[in-house]
């Protein structure tokens, strides 16, 4: 299919969304989320009646430790709509997401995170941008991150960002997204342990918006990410998705060596003009030290890329599904032959 055939399916989509309403399927990754779900569906299902004809609502159990999959096992018995799936282990909020979008079925994908604090209320505001002729839409929260860390956290995520999506798009970037399903053709085949799924869906398209939507407090449970986590994410896709790092090095080793001359010639013209050497060995061991540290921090950027190249070349997947509750007795529509599943219920 050429891009100009892709463009116009996904205009014909939009035109089709707005005389009818539209079809959704609502991810959310949970992860030692047992208090927060049921006040979620509460909330959540008269919102998808309003704005959908059909829906599912995914739920994605992250390897919890506490009875979030006994609970998602409960809610799907108790509605028809909602999808449980659980996996093997822990594999990270983008690989669960990566699970849930492939066996979403229908038009639009809602994604959100278990914790109310994207409010399902919001999500008539996503869809009225979609629905303008955009791919995918952010709702980006009015009030920034609390905290000095989770700022900071966030701060570093959106900068590894910038140099796989483009500044002003990483910005806008946030965790409660709608999209279109057709856009998850693009990274049909993605077989990595390594997962974004903002940097998968630029694969795909460049017509992206944001919306400003209201973020609410957590008051259930602790958040289950730290400084660390977002940081060693925020390096994943900086050294997956991106060659900022190694043009950093570049740019690095290039202004080290002008440096190097510049002394060479300094050296030089001194011996030359006075006839002496430059003394002292504080001044030489400040330059080898220098030199050295920029030599290590290049082979450590260099050393990253082989760990990604050698960790893809293990085949490893991004998730591995252990059991399906409620109506995911359905394979996903659209499979990867390496997803492989332990138990299906």
């Amino acid at each position: 299919m050429t891009p100009a055939d892709w463009n116009a399916r996904l205009e014909r989509i939009a035109r089709a969304e707005t005389a009818v309403r539209q079809t959704l399927s609502v991810v959310i990754p949970a992860y030692n989320s047992e208090a927060s779900l049921e006040p979620l569906v509460e909330r959540l299902l008269p919102v998808l009646r309003e704005q959908a004809d059909e829906f599912e609502i995914i739920f994605v159990n992250d390897g919890s430790r506490d009875g979030t999959w006994a609970r998602i096992e409960a809610l799907a018995a108790a509605h028809p709509e909602i999808v449980g799936i659980n996996l093997m282990r822990n594999y990270g909020q983008h690989g669960a997401l990566l699970c849930g979008i492939r066996h979403a079925r229908y038009e639009v994908i809602v994604t959100m995170d278990d914790d109310l604090q994207h409010p399902p209320e919001e999500i008539p505001k996503l869809l009225a941008r979609l629905s303008e002729g955009y791919d995918v839409v952010y709702g980006t929260p009015l009030v920034g991150p609390h905290g000095l860390l989770r700022g900071l956290a966030s701060k570093i995520t959106k900068l590894a960002l910038q140099g796989a999506m483009g500044a002003e798009t990483a910005r806008n970037v946030s965790a409660f997204r709608v999209f279109r399903l057709p856009l998850r053709a693009a990274f049909a085949s993605y077989q990595s342990s390594f997962v974004s799924i903002d940097v998968l869906l630029t694969w795909a398209t460049t017509r992206l918006s944001a919306v400003r939507v209201r973020h609410d407090p957590r008051t259930l449970g602790a958040s289950n990410y730290t400084l660390r986590s977002l940081v060693r994410h925020a390096l994943n896709m900086m050294t997956g998705f991106s060659t900022l790092p190694l043009q950093v090095a570049s740019i690095l080793g290039f202004t080290l060596t002008l440096f190097g001359l510049v002394v060479l010639v300094y050296v030089v013209g001194r011996y030359l003009i006075q006839g002496g050497t430059v003394p002292g060995f504080p001044f030489l061991a400040s330059i080898v030290a220098v030199f050295s540290g920029a030599q290590l921090f290049c082979l450590g950027i260099i050393g990253e890329y082989l760990a990604r190249m050698h960790f893809r070349m293990m085949d490893r997947p991004p998730y591995v599904v252990r059991g399906r509750s409620g109506s995911a007795t359905r394979r996903p529509r659209e499979s990867h032959p390496h997803v492989t599943e332990a138990q299906s219920r």
